[in-house]
């Protein structure tokens, strides 16, 4: 046999081999468990059954202090057996944790900004999932093909220690006319600052693709020296350092409770407000998929949602039933008549971008 043949078959032979490893090898290293399964089909049973099985659930970003997360991690232990460990950490740092991770993924569930929803969709590491509320939650709280679903709600009020006001405000007019000094907290970064503005820009005329009306009502205040340099956290608040904050309900409702509750008074602005919220979403790359379903199916129930209720969090559907021991953590639901969420988030991703030097040119210049 020709020796020539002989070597050019046995490297034939050696190059497919190790292209056919290699091949192997790469897609064990890239498989996603989760790839192969048609959650869309299964029903709630066999995902509490699955869930059962798979025995934990790990999230990020959704500790037990916020919003009384503890008591809806406790509930699926002792309903479900799930096992729960979470670590803290910001909405975008929740993104690229799930991004880098992938098939080494160590979480199941995040809790994100309504802003960061649609990003992890765009970058493709959700995995979609309804829920048996759907049809419960508004169209502008959910991705239509659920990869990102708000839990609870937030919105913009006023808290107002009464120490030092006497006729706490209840309008941007009584703001707008008062003489104390008011802490709206670091619009050059922080999230809670900036929708500030934005509930002012409602107030006034403006929305989101128009925040002037905002800006020309705090600079008007920083003209008259009622800005207040300091954030409204309840260090400040309790050492009487704030005189009225802007702060989301939910923190104001708690910061009130925790310090003296006939102290603080705490009402959502009369002529116009902002409602944001966060999103649930599960990680495409999980571990745990049908423990990190359930976790959602649990926080949408009414048992879920009354739990979130009880962290002081507006619970997303408007029907679910709540104790009154929850009840009584929320406002008043007339106060919310004329809060609205926004209405072009693209708009408004696009204005936050823009904010900080606009900030920076037309009010800070005048702070006292």
């Amino acid at each position: 046999m020709d020796k020539t043949f002989v070597v050019r078959f046995l490297l034939i032979i050696i190059v497919c081999t190790t292209v056919l490893t290699a091949c192997s090898m790469s897609s064990n290293s890239g498989s996603n468990p989760s790839e192969a399964i048609d959650f869309s089909k299964l029903t709630l049973e066999q995902i509490v059954e699955q869930a059962k099985k798979e025995g934990e659930v790990n999230s990020v970003g959704m500790p037990d202090s916020w919003a009384n997360w503890v008591q809806t991690w406790q509930d699926l232990q002792t309903t479900y057996g799930l096992k729960h460990v979470d670590t803290d950490m910001s909405s975008a740092e929740e993104l690229a944790k799930f991004e880098s991770e992938k098939n080494d993924a160590t979480a199941d569930i995040g809790d994100v900004g309504i802003a960061f929803g649609p990003l992890a969709k765009e970058k493709g590491i959700t995995l979609p999932y309804k829920t048996s509320y759907w049809n419960d939650i508004p169209n502008w709280a959910k991705d239509e093909e659920g990869h990102w679903l708000l839990g609870y709600t937030g919105t913009l009020a006023f808290i107002t220690d009464k120490n030092k006001v006497k006729q706490p405000p209840t309008s941007w007019a009584d703001l707008k006319n008062g003489s104390y000094k008011v802490a709206i907290g670091d619009v050059m970064k922080a999230n809670q600052a900036q929708f500030a503005v934005l509930a002012a820009a409602y107030a006034f005329g403006g929305d989101e693709k128009n925040i002037q009306p905002g800006l020309d009502f705090y600079a008007e205040l920083a003209k008259s020296g009622r800005i207040s340099p300091i954030d409204a956290s309840p260090a400040n608040l309790e050492k009487g350092e704030v005189e009225v904050g802007l702060l989301w309900d939910f923190n104001a409702l708690n910061y009130r409770d925790s310090i003296d509750k006939k102290r603080f008074e705490v009402v959502i602005p009369q002529e116009a407000s902002v409602t944001s919220g966060y999103a649930t979403i599960i990680n495409k790359y999980a571990k745990h998929p049908h423990a990190a379903m359930l976790a959602r199916e649990y926080i949408l129930s009414d048992r879920g949602q009354a739990n979130l209720a009880r962290g002081y969090a507006r619970p997303i559907r408007a029907n679910a039933k709540l104790p009154d021991d929850a009840l009584l953590k929320l406002l008043p639901n007339d106060m919310y008549v004329n809060a609205r969420p926004v209405q072009d988030m693209k708009a408004w991703e696009a204005m936050t971008k823009q904010l900080p030097q606009l900030w920076q040119e037309q009010v800070l210049i005048h702070v006292k």
